[in-house]
């Protein structure tokens, strides 16, 4: 057993895979996020030397608000100085601030009809090149942009007329392309659901004349995505509990080609699955995974491990760039890095 199964083995947190089953949850109603939290917790796993170039020796890890269900997609709002993130069990949007803490900023996210659905909030979270909040809503199956008046607009929702399953995560490319996956999670039964209109689960290009393409949809469960600094190079986490990989794809104006396995954690016995991630400017990978963040450099060698103490849905830059925000199932944390990532916006 390796230390990092041996450490993880004793979190008491309950395992939540896949960040959107339609397991059914204790509401978010009855637990309240504590704004004032700010403790040290966790440990940092180091495998190679070279995490030190990007991890202080002395770097901790801060709890910084607790209470939610399960959380994903955080974001970081420069022109507000704040971290927007989605409760996907919570069925909210939250907004965290140094001054106020974690407090609602949309809720709830799905309003209709439940039926058939599964997970029917919002998931990952980015913003465009104007500032605009954009969300990955299972509920209501698309994409959508949050507007000045506080409206709603699509962005996609559909592929060949048909409707999408429910996005789940996206990141933009300089040209303006919008990447995202789209896994079955916001349906009830999930390939099984009498809602579904797609036969696949996909991964998909919108261009910004508003062209899409699917550009993968062999995947079981595509989930985090995120683009190498040259945008040469697509990743896209796998997080089926039967196939828990990252994948890596060659990209170009056609589309992808060269998959291959960036790698492979179903060995790993921790809590947790291949899920959000992000890259910082060099190209080394932040990826939630079995036990908490795992970092690898851009050639695929495991560097270390951050360990907060729960399962790790997803990750963003934050203030400067060298902020890393997680998000966990119940708890929002950060840890100050040597290295930095390009915050989404303008």
């Amino acid at each position: 057993m390796t230390k990092l199964d041996a450490a993880t083995m004793l979190l008491t947190a309950v395992l939540i895979t896949a960040c959107g089953s339609s397991e059914p949850v204790t509401p978010a109603t009855e637990q309240t996020p504590d704004p004032n939290v700010e403790t040290v917790v966790g440990e940092i796993l180091r495998v190679d030397p070279r995490l030190d170039e990007l991890i202080a020796t002395d770097a901790r890890i801060e709890k910084l608000a607790d209470g939610f269900v399960f959380i994903e997609g955080p974001v970081w709002d420069r022109n507000e100085s704040r971290l927007l993130f989605s409760d996907v069990r919570g069925n909210t949007i939250y907004q965290w601030t140094e001054t106020n803490g974690a407090t609602p900023f949309i809720d709830p996210v799905f309003e209709g009809d439940r039926t058939g659905r599964g997970s029917i909030s919002s998931n990952g979270l980015t913003l465009d090149d104007e500032g605009r909040l954009i969300i990955c809503e299972h509920g209501n199956r698309r994409i959508s942009r949050l507007e000045a008046d506080g409206s709603r607009s699509v962005v996609v929702d559909t592929y060949q007329g048909n409707q999408l399953n429910s996005p789940n995560d996206a990141v933009y490319a300089s040209d303006g392309s919008l990447y995202f996956t789209d896994p079955p999670y916001g349906l009830e039964g999930l390939e099984d659901s009498p809602l579904r209109e797609l036969d696949f689960n996909g991964v998909y290009r919108l261009r910004p004349d508003g062209e899409l393409e699917v550009l993968v949809q062999d995947q079981s469960r595509p989930n985090g995505i995120a683009l190498s600094p040259d945008e040469q190079t697509l990743y896209v986490a796998n997080s089926d509990a039967e196939n828990m990989v990252w994948m890596a794809y060659d990209l170009d104006t056609s589309g992808t080609s060269n998959p291959r396995v960036f790698y492979d954690v179903n060995d790993q016995a921790a809590p947790g699955a291949a899920d959000g991630m992000k890259v910082d400017t060099t190209g080394n990978i932040f990826a939630t995974g079995p036990g908490g963040v795992w970092v690898f450099d851009p050639d695929g060698t495991h560097l270390g491990t951050i360990m907060p103490g729960e399962v790790t849905a997803n990750v963003g830059w934050g203030n400067d760039g060298r902020t890393l925000y997680m998000t966990g199932s119940t708890s929002l944390y950060r840890i100050r890095l040597e290295t930095q990532g390009l915050i989404p916006g303008p």
